[in-house]
């Protein structure tokens, strides 16, 4: 089935708790390394360059280096990472009204 093959496959690349954040942090214009630090709690050095990478290899996103002393690096979502835009924010609207409806019952 087509449809399955497209949720795994998105599955496959948004896989673990911090590429979605990762995305929706850089959806707010470019970041250096320690600002992603900072803005996504509990992520580790090593975790972050891992998943920066393979976002960068899926095209999502890219590093920008900046001629400066010293080098600065930004990542900048790209204009095909964008497309997950309206995913991100459908994710984070349900995921609002999920916790009103299990904190309603509580």
């Amino acid at each position: 089935m087509q449809q399955m093959k497209g949720i795994q496959d998105a599955l496959d690349i948004f896989n673990g708790k911090w590429k979605i954040k990762i995305m929706a942090a850089l959806t707010f214009g470019p970041k250096r390394y320690t600002d992603l630090q900072m803005i996504i709690e509990g992520i580790g050095t090593k975790m972050l360059s891992k998943e920066l990478q393979l976002l960068e290899l899926n095209g999502l996103i890219r590093r920008e280096v900046i001629a400066s002393k010293p080098v600065a690096v930004n990542y900048v979502i790209t204009e095909y990472g964008l497309t997950v835009g309206p995913v991100v924010r459908e994710l984070s609207h349900w995921g609002n009204t999920h916790r009103k409806q299990v904190m309603g019952r509580i």
